[in-house]
């Protein structure tokens, strides 16, 4: 019989197993791998605010991604490889900082994908309607574009975690290596068919969107090269999109494997490691990817450090 305790402040977090041989190989290679995520993404946030041949509109809404990024790995990968080093009994957190973790986590989820729709209609338009580019793609656009994708996510979120902590909690275990929506709420012992059909209509239009969205952009994109004998047009077109399209797609494919490892208990290690890593894979490739694609980035980066070669 399942013990229970009603409304307790204090969680305790399952964590990533992983056995005695294994803790600290796995502890320096998320350590690493958040170290490296957070120079990557603040690296390029300054590259872009510094090199006057990135005040590009499409570089600015890519700020927004590495924003995000810094901010879902700086709440979630930290906590988790110090719990690496605890003893489970020992994993512990407030009610509240978990509760505020897993509002962070769906944020980080959420604009995720507003921010790569957003970035997709500033491609539709460099491509689509070229001449009106920079009329259309004005300062203020650029502006109201990032309220927007933020703005959309958080009214959202706030709704869905305000549906989770309204309900009084029956269990203290959270069976995930962080606090996210689904975990909390699976604390309580009430109904939570309200959250469930939210959080099934949520996922529902956020996908469907996103998707849609992302789908309709490129075929357009698609018919214009296709009917267009621009090969400069086109290589840009192929160029540009294929970059954004990879980063949704390792976004997207990674966030689904998560979600759709909720619904089977018995693969509770891999569902565990599908989270880690749709936190830490996509926001580690983001700026390497779109790094390599920009002819810009890769001429400052190269000017920089050919300018201290000579120097030295």
């Amino acid at each position: 019989m399942e013990n229970y305790t009603y409304n307790s402040l204090t969680l305790q977090l399952e964590g990533f197993k992983v056995s005695e041989d294994l803790m600290y190989p796995v502890f320096f290679l998320f350590l690493t791998s958040y170290i490296l995520s957070m120079f990557m993404n603040i690296g390029i946030l300054i590259v872009i605010m510094i090199d006057k041949n990135l005040k590009q509109p499409m570089y600015r809404l890519f700020c927004n991604l590495s924003v995000s990024d810094i901010i879902g790995i700086t709440q979630i990968v930290p906590r988790l490889i110090a719990d690496l080093l605890r003893p489970p009994s020992e994993r512990l957190i407030s009610y509240y900082e978990c509760a505020f973790q897993a509002f962070v986590t769906q944020l980080f989820a959420t604009t995720s994908h507003t921010v790569l729709m957003v970035m997709a209609f500033d491609r539709y338009v460099a491509i689509c309607n070229p001449l009106r580019y920079t009329a259309i793609m004005s300062n203020k656009m650029v502006i109201k574009l990032t309220v927007l994708a933020w703005g959309v996510a958080f009214v959202l979120v706030v709704i869905l975690i305000s549906l989770t902590v309204r309900l009084s909690t029956c269990r203290t275990i959270i069976n995930n290596p962080f606090c996210d929506n689904a975990s909390l709420f699976k604390l309580s012992c009430e109904s939570v068919l309200i959250n469930n059909v939210y959080g099934l209509t949520f996922s529902v239009v956020l996908l469907t969107s996103s998707i849609g969205s992302i789908v309709l952009t490129y075929a357009n994109i698609t018919v214009i090269c296709l009917m267009s004998n621009n090969k400069s047009l086109n290589s840009k077109a192929l160029k540009t999109c294929s970059t954004h399209l990879v980063v949704y797609l390792i976004m997207l494919f990674s966030g689904m494997i998560a979600i759709a490892l909720h619904r089977f208990p018995q693969y509770s290690d891999y569902r565990k490691l599908s989270a880690i890593l749709f936190v830490i894979v996509p926001g580690s490739l983001n700026p390497v990817i779109y790094g390599v694609q920009s002819k810009e980035i890769r001429t400052f980066l190269y000017e920089k450090f050919h300018s201290k070669k000579c120097l030295a």
